[in-house]
């Protein structure tokens, strides 16, 4: 399989394999259906409201206990970058298994974003993200290789050192809806940018069945210790932050712009002859 990087990792650590630690920006489209237009005017425009989300596997061989048809434990999973709840964001995650595993494709419709299994191949996992309706109608497809077995320097398989192969990226959400600007302005798993405080958001409307949800952190997940900690993930998280800022700031220049040309203009002075 294609490694975007690679990682050392020192001893009683997991074997990371595989760490797509440059931040890719996943910028998700607009509809343009007849819906859309209807709601357009309701858009927070030159602003980015950005998701960093953390995606992979974990996979533990079974020792002893292995037979050839299942050698090894794993988990496959769609975190916040920083354990955050992602359920303020996306509703459902789908994974597609290999076909020969009994019910391959799998509905996950509450956080965490995860399913586990037992098997001996390694094989390709589709991902697709679908998000709430005020957020973006179309759905997000990642794709994510099973990894089971360690490299051959990282030196035999071991039951109490799993296999570990994340990737980071981050969702961007342009011109978002004001209601969804409101409801995730202050939530950790978000990053917003800091509108003038003249302009008006809505009240922020919580989502369906928001109550009945259990808690989507992942910060006490059973498998938090394997996560990888990506060395250049705060760096990246500031340098979103900025660039959230800078939209901000466009934004705040662009209406006193707006501002001033709807003035009157002063008349120029005659000139002598």
């Amino acid at each position: 399989m294609p490694h975007t990087s690679s990682l050392s990792s020192p001893r009683n650590q997991p074997d990371v394999s595989e760490s797509a630690v440059k931040l890719q920006r996943l910028v998700m489209g607009r509809s343009t259906d007849d819906s859309e237009k209807k709601i357009s005017n309701r858009r927070v425009k030159d602003v980015e409201i950005g998701v960093p989300i953390s995606y992979g596997t974990i996979s533990f061989w079974l020792g002893r206990k292995a037979s050839e048809s299942q050698s090894h434990k794993w988990t496959v999973y769609v975190r916040g970058a920083t354990n955050e709840d992602l359920s303020v964001v996306i509703r459902r995650a789908v994974f597609q298994l290999h076909p020969s595993f009994n019910n391959p494709m799998r509905v996950v419709d509450s956080p965490p974003f995860e399913i586990s299994e037992c098997g001996w191949g390694e094989f390709e996992i589709a991902i697709t993200l679908y998000f709430h309706s005020d957020v973006c109608d179309k759905q997000l497809d990642l794709f994510h290789h099973l990894k089971l077995y360690p490299e051959e320097e990282s030196g035999p398989q071991s039951t109490k050192k799993p296999v570990v192969v994340e990737s980071y990226n981050e969702i961007v959400f342009p011109d978002p809806l004001d209601t969804f600007f409101a409801r995730v302005k202050d939530h950790p798993a978000v990053i917003v940018p800091r509108l003038p405080a003249s302009f008006n958001l809505p009240a922020p409307v919580p989502i369906e069945n928001a109550k009945e949800k259990k808690r989507g952190d992942t910060k006490d997940h059973p498998l938090s210790q394997w996560f990888v900690n990506f060395s250049e993930a705060d760096e990246l998280l500031k340098l979103a932050t900025a660039r959230q800022q800078v939209q901000a700031h466009i934004v705040k220049l662009r209406r006193q712009l707006s501002v001033i040309d709807g003035l009157p203009r002063p008349l120029k002075p005659a000139s002598d002859d």
